[in-house]
């Protein structure tokens, strides 16, 4: 990569949420991305494993600006538009604090450089499908061979899809942000270490209290940039 992700980005796992087969899952992510989206005034996109929790995160994250449970954040799903207009939209509403949430084709060919996208989301780890057959195929393939199917084609596909929903996050050398990964197995299973390998080199956030001083740096970053020029 042409870029110094040790210095741009940041990245940080909670340790506190559900597991993620948990039906609450989906929703104590929301609440915990209503907090961080206000706090850096939108400029988030989550990128979620299915349409069906897109959905769940949209539905759960309106309802909490309905409630007043977090700033008045305008919520765009995909599905709701066509992905460029989402895109477009996104991209071009700098005044309004816009969270995006969106699944498949927005985890690879996403370029949104700038300030516009300061916190990446990702709800889980983006596993294959257990029943895709063209998986179980080569699966079988290499069990035939003596080898394990989850250690060396799962995993790595795992990995593979995994860097690149990340890399939806640094598209410039100005560029800065965080990247959440909100799947505890990366802490507590014997394969976190490896799909944390596979990833670029980002200075870890360690709790809650480095998230929070993380999005206050990207806020009071990108307010002296603006200061600068308009001075």
């Amino acid at each position: 990569s042409p870029f110094d992700h040790a210095a741009q980005a940041a990245l940080y796992v909670p340790d506190h949420l559900p597991e993620p087969g948990d039906e609450a899952h989906t929703a104590a992510l929301a609440l915990a991305v209503g907090r961080w989206a206000s706090r850096l005034g939108g400029r988030t996109l989550v990128l979620t494993t299915t349409l069906r929790a897109t959905a769940q995160m949209a539905q759960h994250l309106r309802a909490q600006v309905e409630q007043g449970r977090c700033a008045p954040l305008q919520v765009l799903e995909q599905g709701r538009a066509s992905k460029r207009g989402l895109l477009r939209q996104f991209r071009g509403a700098s005044d309004v604090a816009q969270v995006m949430i969106a699944s498949a084709s927005f985890w690879e060919g996403v370029d949104i450089a700038g300030d516009a996208l300061q916190l990446l989301v990702i709800d889980k780890l983006p596993f294959p499908p257990p029943d895709d057959p063209l998986m179980q195929a080569r699966g079988q393939r290499l069990e035939a061979q003596g080898l394990n199917p989850f250690d060396d084609l799962w995993v790595p596909e795992t990995a593979m899809a995994l860097k690149q929903g990340a890399g939806r996050l640094i598209r410039s050398e100005t560029d800065r942000g965080v990247l959440v990964i909100g799947d505890r197995r990366l802490l507590t299973r014997s394969y976190g270490n490896r799909l944390l390998a596979a990833l670029p080199d980002m200075r870890r956030l360690m709790g809650e209290a480095d998230m929070d001083a993380a999005l206050d740096a990207l806020v009071l970053t990108r307010s002296s940039t603006k200061d600068r020029t308009t001075t």
